[in-house]
Formats: structure tokens, C-alpha cells, sequence
């Protein structure tokens, strides 16, 4: 099954603000993280919900992207 796409400004109203969903993308798949304690109100650490995280993550992260793993891969970024 083909997985639906968003545009940015749709991955960004999935911030646990605007909405109760939190969705953040990397290389280009979007994630469900909400049922993650680590990214209650959608921030986890200074990484917030809401948009890719591709080059913060590939630049700066403690883990590598096994961490997406957990997640329910929910879409494409387009």
C-alpha cells in the first residue's frame, strides 16, 4: 500500500499544538510519534512536531534513525 503525501504546511499543523497530532518527517517519510512520553505537547528536547527533521537529526542526534523504527510510518513529505 502506497502511503499518502503532505505538503509542509499540512505536516505543520501536526504539532500537538494546532492539533492533537504529532507528526514530525525524516528523509522524507512522515511519523506518527504522539504515543511517545518523549514528545509530550510536541517538543522533545529542542526538536519540535511539525515539520522534517531530516538535516537537525543527521547533524546532531544522539541515536541514529533506527529510532523511526517505533513509529507508524503515516506518509510521504511532498
Amino acid at each position: 500500500m502506497e502511503l499518502p503525501t503532505y505538503k509542509r504546511s499540512q505536516l505543520a499543523l501536526r504539532n500537538g499544538q494546532d492539533m492533537d497530532a504529532i507528526w514530525v518527517a525524516y528523509q522524507g517519510i512522515i511519523y506518527d510519534v504522539g504515543d511517545s512520553r518523549l514528545w509530550k505537547d510536541g517538543k522533545h528536547y529542542e526538536h519540535w512536531a511539525g515539520q522534517d527533521l531530516t538535516e537537525e537529526l543527521d547533524q546532531d542526534a544522539p541515536h541514529t534513525a533506527k529510532v523511526f523504527e517505533r513509529f507508524e510510518s503515516i506518509g510521504r513529505l511532498i
